[in-house]
């Protein structure tokens, strides 16, 4: 049973083997077909490619070759165009060089010209030269003057009319100026002071106490002195106890302790009980008394000029200055003063019066303990004012009011001007003989060192100096510049109250007899 099994089985494969080669077959058979059919079809699509460039070929040329003739024509219309532009150029430059030519021309016909002209010009500056040189001989022999004399004569008569020139206009300038300048400062100064009208009474460095008799003096003396080497050394001054019939004398530069010493030895007097625990509770009373004084005095100050946020310190400083003075001035009084008519000037001006018046009150604060500090006021006083904070516009004022630093502002201004003011005018201050007498000397002295000064006279208490001129060396129009140039020299040199007149007086007397 299994071989046919088997012979089955082969049979089958055998069947199987010869239905795939048949199939084989017929694949090949129609493969065969397709690629006949495939390369006629390739055959035809590459004739008619080969036929379509060639033709496109063609077209391509036709398009070159019109393309070619097109460019050639722009070509040379462009060549035709440049050779005309060409040419155009050629004749403007060709018309350019024949314009040149002409006047190159022209310019050395005129050059030519000037070279004769200068020759003919040289030719007269020479005719000129000995015709002026024959003139000036024949002028020389004329005048018999020669021609460096000739020149001295007429640089002198130009220095002359030159000088009179001079001094007309310095004469015509300063009057308008005086004139203007003195009405204006005039208007200032009255306004100002019309509407500050302060008293001022002459004050001394020393004080009088009356004595109800003679026998107070031994009293005051004490045994062996006690009494009155005990109130000189609590106050620091000293008594002068000489001839004069019922006064004693209180002398001392510090006028605070004078004032203490004054009111003390007062109380003692009319007490009548003098002995040292007496003296030295007197003493002390008056010190307080002094001292609500100076406070009050201080107060009184900064309420009149309407100052506010003075420090307390200064307030005090201004209170002592009530017993101070300067030149027979009471200080705080002039401080007042000085105040109110630098705010006045401030306000006429259109300054800062607040600061104006500040700097006004406290411009002699230094003076206020000059006596206990070295240096100074106006240092003291510039030290005093940094020292309590007050602005660097007061300071700068307070330093340059005595000219020590040179005024930067209005108000410095301002405050040396009041001060001067207040100063200077009429009943204010008084000075002493000998340095009246030495200021005096001095303005002559000055006004005699200059050349052409015969005598110089000081009059009007030192505000006019009359100087008598010699004729012979100082001419009329000269005085003129000889005035101004001495006032000049006495601002510089001397510090005087108000101003001064500088007089000349020039004269030429002739005297004959008729005989």
């Amino acid at each position: 049973m299994i071989p046919a099994v088997i012979t089955g089985i082969v049979c089958a494969v055998v069947f199987l083997l010869a239905g795939i080669a048949l199939g084989i077959q017929i694949r090949k058979s129609e493969a065969e077909k397709e690629i006949g059919s495939a390369e006629q079809e390739a055959t035809r699509i590459v004739n008619e490619a080969i036929k379509s460039a060639e033709s496109k070929k063609r077209e391509s040329l036709m398009e070159a070759k019109e393309e070619i003739l097109k460019d050639r024509s722009a070509y040379e219309q462009e060549v035709k165009e440049r050779r005309a532009e060409i040419s155009k150029q050629e004749r403007r430059v060709q018309s350019k060089e024949d314009t040149l030519d002409r006047k190159t021309d022209a310019i050395e016909k005129k050059e030519e010209k000037l070279n004769n002209r200068l020759a003919a010009a040289e030719r007269s500056k020479e005719e000129a030269e000995k015709l002026k040189n024959k003139q000036l001989e024949e002028l020389e022999r004329i005048s018999g003057l020669s021609v460096e004399d000739a020149k001295a004569l007429i640089i002198q008569q130009v220095e002359n009319d030159v000088t009179h020139e001079e001094a007309a206009k310095i004469k015509e300038v300063k009057a308008r100026y005086k004139e203007e300048a003195d009405a204006y400062a005039r208007n200032l100064i009255a306004q100002a002071i019309q509407r500050c009208a302060a008293d001022q009474v002459a004050e001394v460095a020393v004080s009088v106490v009356p004595l109800p008799n003679d026998e107070m003096k031994g009293r005051i003396i004490g045994r062996e002195g006690r009494n009155i080497r005990t109130l000189e050394n609590l106050t620091g001054a000293e008594l002068i106890i000489d001839d004069t019939p019922e006064a004693i004398t209180v002398s001392c530069f510090d006028p605070v302790r004078r004032e203490i010493t004054r009111i003390a030895l007062e109380r003692l007097i009319a007490d009548g009980r003098i002995h040292p625990t007496r003296i030295e509770e007197m003493v002390e009373k008056a010190k307080r008394e002094v001292e609500q004084v100076i406070k009050a005095e201080g107060e009184r100050a900064v309420f009149e000029t309407n100052i506010h946020g003075l420090h307390p310190e200064l307030v005090k400083l201004l209170g002592r200055m009530h017993y101070r003075t300067s030149y027979g001035q009471n200080v705080l009084n002039h401080s007042i003063e000085v105040s109110h008519i630098a705010g006045l000037l401030a306000a006429e001006i259109g300054a800062d019066v607040a600061t104006a018046k500040r700097a006004g009150l406290l411009h002699d604060i230094g003076k206020s303990v000059d006596h206990e500090i070295e240096g100074s006021h106006v240092q003291i006083g510039v030290d005093l004012a940094r020292r309590y904070k007050e602005s660097e516009y007061v300071v700068h004022a307070i330093a340059a009011h005595h000219n020590d630093v040179e005024p930067q502002t209005i108000v410095a201004c301002l405050v040396q001007a009041a001060d001067a003011i207040s100063a200077a005018r009429p009943g204010a201050r008084r000075e002493n003989v000998e340095n009246y007498i030495k200021r005096l000397e001095k303005l002559e002295e000055i006004s005699s060192s200059f050349k052409g000064v015969s005598k110089a006279y000081a009059i009007q208490a030192g505000r006019e100096i009359r100087i008598m001129i010699k004729p012979e060396e100082v001419s009329e129009d000269e005085m003129t510049i000889l005035a101004r140039n001495i006032a000049k020299k006495i601002e510089e040199e001397l510090e005087y109250p108000g101003q001064i007149k500088v007089h000349l007086i020039r004269e030429t007397a002739a005297v004959d007899y008729a005989k």
